[in-house]
């Protein structure tokens, strides 16, 4: 149903303009913001933690808007697919280019923030081998929709079930990357109850991140980098990449230490990204974990 709505509203934009989705995706925007309190409340601990000397209006105020920017990822989905009518800026691109030419590849550390799909075409068009992991959502119509999108213009999609993925799965990406080609994988959101994960601090809050990429990094040695995407204006992106991390162990003991520096070194960036464009932030689902005392370190509270 989802996915019939969306190719609806995308027929009818193309026939008489972007207009059309703009108000589409305003009342449905607003549908979702006061039909979905559970999400709703999620959102506003979010914001409470990332600004707690503020009024709740403001963590409300900042709550609406991130529902009301998060139709921007579609509305730039649809222009980029049919008209690429879509200008961006690079910030750290150099880096990128320098694991290319070295014939490394790297692993590239995405968030829920801003639009990593616009990243995943820019690559592939800047002539960049992607291979993509993300989550199979099910009965998430409108994702099939993008994954389609996606692998027509030549990026490999792996997609990982809430079960958890295959042991071939990450064999696959370590080959990809010794043969020059670059990983995609999410940084700020586990698939299932099940995943291996990290903790780290954020925001004076223990998350449990995915330890995938940080273990991809230190199995292969290709270098990470931390890749963020924000929107600068009306059909206006700007993509930073980081300098490349590497994630090293002398020893086999020392493998825990490297992937939890690795893992808590991309919280601190997102944590300042966050900062800087909170109304980006389009992570819905439950994230921030219990709040840690001052000075106290993540270690003590796990289990």
């Amino acid at each position: 149903m989802i996915g019939l709505l969306y190719r609806f509203i995308v027929s009818l934009s193309k026939g008489l303009g972007i207009w059309v989705f703009k108000i589409f995706s305003w009342w449905i925007s607003t549908g979702y913001f006061f039909f979905l309190p559970v999400r709703v409340a999620l959102s506003m601990r979010f914001y409470r933690a990332l600004f707690p000397g503020r009024s709740p209006w403001y963590h409300l105020r900042c709550a609406w808007r991130q529902y009301h920017n998060f139709t921007t990822v579609y509305m730039d989905r649809f222009l980029l697919q049919y008209t690429g009518d879509i200008s961006v800026t690079r910030e750290g691109w150099e880096h990128l280019h320098a694991a290319l030419d070295r014939g490394t590849g790297g692993i590239l550390l995405m968030s829920h923030m801003g639009s990593w799909e616009i990243a995943a075409h820019l690559l592939k068009l800047k002539g960049f081998r992607l291979l993509l992991y993300l989550g199979e959502k099910h009965r998430e119509q409108i994702e099939k929709t993008q994954k389609k999108s996606l692998e027509d213009l030549g990026v490999r999609i792996i997609a990982v079930s809430p079960e958890g993925g295959s042991p071939f799965d990450i064999v696959e990406g370590v080959q990809f990357l010794r043969e020059g080609g670059f990983v995609s994988l999410t940084g700020d959101r586990l698939w299932s109850e099940g995943q291996r994960s990290v903790a780290v601090k954020f925001l004076g809050h223990r998350v449990d991140l995915p330890e995938a990429p940080h273990i991809f990094a230190l199995l292969s040695g290709a270098p990470l980098f931390m890749f963020f995407v924000s929107r600068t204006g009306d059909r206006a992106y700007h993509v930073r990449v980081s300098e490349p991390q590497y994630v090293r162990a002398a020893a086999r003991q020392d493998r825990k230490k490297a992937i939890e520096d690795s893992a808590q070194a991309y919280a601190n960036m997102l944590e300042n990204e966050a900062r800087r464009r909170p109304e980006e932030w389009y992570h819905f689902e439950p994230f921030l974990g219990p709040k840690l005392g001052d000075g106290e370190i993540v270690s003590e509270t796990e289990s």
